[in-house]
């Protein structure tokens, strides 16, 4: 008798949706993902359910929208229920580890359902705290920063501290072998988290993968002539405290695709060497293979950086699920999905009890086969004055500012780059009214009061005063830092005061 199904989520870190070869980018080299597309279910219309890594994480892992789980941004999680991913699986006799990053607040090492964790996190230069910090310095290398120089630098291309032997994705996929050869010969079924940091900034591939892909070949953002029309608060505010709204350099912009676009290919070669430790230890059929991202990157198309956006650049992730026995090979599924639709999926395939645990996404297997009734998915970053909202159809794209007081509608199959507002006029009056509706129908369903007001005709949205971008005037003001200042603040003979 077949055992139960291993499960293996492969994760990435703001990765675009259209950065998988076998999906129709001609540019990017991505062998083991395309492995994947033709050996599974490519699902092309996944949506993060807020594009940004706290909460997107925090609704993959508890299958609720930020409605539900209450986070909206990168602040903190609530305290675990017990209903994580992880954590119903080990109810249901599954061994469950994750490797990489979690991004779990406040506590970064809490387990949150899982048996154990390999922890390795962005922002960290600390060896008592990270494990992949921890073994850069049993090995004598350099720990300080070792995903990439943050602060001014984010934004800027650089090659990795670190040779590719020494990565942290080469780490991860290290790590998640090693969890393979253990686990394999076991009869208790496993579920594995490997979750790699790149392809987030600062855009750092190992040398010789840095001139894998060569700057003046590189195709250029999508920048429309109206691109500043199709931005919200967020866009602007972002662009700011990235350092990138001081001015466009094109040759600046090939080279940070070109290094993202190698983070990428080498997040790739480790996925192919974790398949192949799947087939050398005879698992890879009982195993399904899961590969998305938290939420994408603006790369430069509209002229902006960053996530938060709900432009598809932003909000749209890659999702590919290879389990032969539920999933057809070759497949592509083109209905909107979401993030939160992995937890319900898992446990189906699985055949876990999830009796009197609430979930907001649904089995994906009944997206496939075309039992599942639902149209739409949602999505939403921050809350009240700040927040903007999106609703995703097959059609339509519906999506509202409330800091901007503006409404944008995107033709989906006319126009998939969102280039177009279509929010003004006329002509699609009728369809923009019914997929607010829709929107504004689900945010009062979950009591999201904050975002709307009842009137005699139903809902509306709760006007809240404009955005001040008066701050952007002053071309200083805005900046942030995010250094890792665990070291050089604390070498002997330096102080502060410098």
């Amino acid at each position: 008798m077949r055992k139960k199904p291993n499960v293996l989520l492969i994760f990435t870190d703001m990765q675009r949706a259209d950065t998988i070869h076998a999906l129709g980018n001609t540019t990017i080299r991505t062998p083991n993902l395309d492995r994947l597309v033709h050996e599974g279910t490519a699902f092309t219309s996944c949506y993060s359910p807020s594009p940004v890594c706290i909460p997107a994480r925090c609704c993959m892992h508890y299958g609720l929208y930020p409605q539900k789980t209450g986070v909206f941004d990168n602040y903190n999680m609530p305290p675990d229920n017990g209903h994580s991913m992880p954590g119903i699986l080990g109810r249901n006799d599954y061994f469950t580890a994750a490797i990489g990053k979690c991004h779990f607040t406040p506590d970064k090492a809490a387990l949150r359902g899982f048996d154990s964790r390999q922890i390795q996190e962005e922002c960290c230069s600390d060896p008592a705290t990270d494990d992949y910090c921890r073994w850069l310095q049993e090995n004598d290398l350099d720990f300080d920063e070792p995903h990439g120089t943050r602060g001014e630098m984010y934004y800027i291309p650089q090659i990795s501290l670190h040779d590719a032997e020494h990565h942290p994705s080469r780490w991860v996929s290290d790590r998640s072998i090693d969890f393979i050869n253990t686990r394999s010969n076991k009869d208790q079924p496993w579920m594995l988290f490997s979750s790699f940091i790149h392809p987030h900034p600062p855009f750092a591939p190992p040398k010789p993968w840095h001139k894998l892909y060569r700057s003046p070949l590189m195709p250029l953002p999508l920048t429309p002539k109206d691109s500043d029309s199709l931005l919200t608060w967020v866009n602007h505010h972002q662009n700011r405290y990235k350092y990138r709204d001081q001015g466009i350099d094109n040759q600046m912009l090939r080279n940070m695709k070109a290094y993202y676009y190698a983070t990428i290919s080498f997040v790739d070669f480790q996925i192919g060497r974790i398949l192949a430790a799947l087939e050398v230890k005879g698992e890879l059929e009982n195993t399904m293979v899961i590969f998305a991202s938290d939420h994408g990157e603006y790369l430069g198309d509209f002229n902006c950086f960053g996530k938060r956006g709900m432009h598809d650049a932003s909000s749209k992730v890659p999702l590919i699920i290879r389990y032969p026995h539920y999933f057809p090979a070759d497949e592509i599924c083109t209905h909107p999905v979401s993030l939160v639709d992995i937890m319900p999926t898992v446990t189906a395939v699985t055949g876990c009890d999830t009796d009197g645990i609430e979930m907001d996404g649904v089995d994906l297997t009944s997206i496939v086969s075309g039992a599942s009734t639902r149209e739409h998915v949602f999505s939403q970053f921050s809350q009240a004055e700040s927040a903007i909202y999106m609703a995703v159809g097959n059609d339509f794209k519906y999506v509202y500012s409330a800091r901007d007081n503006r409404e944008f509608l995107f033709d989906r199959r006319l126009d998939p780059n969102d280039t177009r507002n279509l929010a003004g006029l006329c002509l699609v009056e009728k369809e923009k009214l019914k997929i607010k509706k829709i929107l504004l129908e689900y945010l009062h369903s979950v009591e999201a009061k904050e975002a709307y007001t009842e009137t005699g005709d139903g809902l509306d949205w709760r006007l809240y005063p404009p955005y001040d971008d008066s701050f952007l005037k002053n071309p200083d003001a805005g900046l942030i830092i995010q250094d890792h200042d665990f070291l050089v603040l604390n070498e002997p003979g330096y102080t502060r005061d410098f």
